[in-house]
């Protein structure tokens, strides 16, 4: 159902060279998780990954005779199969750049994982046996020659639970130091505004005390001028 569906979705077009030439590139994935229904902490999980890959094929303007809106897309699909062909020929070669560019086209990024990752991988070639298409039959085989010297190490996809486990307790740590140092900061900042309050407290106290100081000087100035007018 998902393949009808998503060739529905593809554009064919007739050109001088196929009467039925596909305009895009088809690809289908399908992952596939395993999981122990025993439900347990230690529960390994194993993925696996399927790509079914449908590439369009390389095209000369000068052999479909693409006008228009065909020559651009004859462009696109030579473009991709371009940046295609470049990862190919990095992945294959043993003194190459360790680097691969696969950010070159979306073909190349969707399809990273099954070039170069950890993955078995098959090419089908197809070629033509007519005389004719010499060239385009001779450029599809050294193609697939370089891809069949890509050398990858396959291993089981098995991610661990516990080990999801083990990042949520760093992070439940990290939170906790996190939570102590902003209460050990509280508790500073409120034994810092104790201290300002004490503080506010006895200067309060000095003015207060200044204050009856002043008024009980005042007072006995007062009685001492109302003594010597009465003399």
């Amino acid at each position: 159902e998902m393949l009808i569906k998503g060739n529905l979705e593809r554009t064919q077009e007739p050109t001088a060279a196929n009467a039925t030439s596909s305009r895009s590139h088809a690809i289908l994935q399908v992952t596939v998780k395993q999981r122990n229904r025993i439900r347990n902490v230690m529960q390994e999980v194993r993925t696996g990954r399927l790509f079914l890959v449908d590439l369009a094929g390389s095209e000369r303007a000068a052999n479909t005779h693409n006008r228009g809106k065909r020559m651009v897309e004859g462009a696109h699909i030579n473009r991709s199969l371009l940046a295609l062909g470049n990862c190919i020929n990095a992945l294959s070669d043993k003194n190459g750049p360790k680097y691969i560019n696969y950010r070159d086209s979306k073909l190349t990024r969707l399809l990273k994982d099954a070039l170069g990752g950890n993955c078995k991988t098959v090419m089908i070639a197809h070629i033509s046996p007519a005389s004719t298409q010499f060239e385009e039959s001779r450029n599809t085989l050294v193609y697939a020659d370089r891809a069949k010297h890509i050398r990858t190490k396959v291993r089981r996809n098995v991610t661990d639970v516990a080990y999801h486990i083990a990042q949520y307790s760093s992070i439940i740590s990290e939170l906790r130091d996190e939570i102590l140092r902003l209460r050990t900061k509280l508790t500073e900042q409120s034994q810092q505004k104790q201290s300002v309050a004490s503080i506010h407290a006895v200067q309060s106290e000095v003015v207060e005390s200044h204050r009856r100081s002043d008024k009980t000087e005042l007072t006995h100035f007062k009685e001492q001028l109302l003594t010597s007018f009465k003399e």
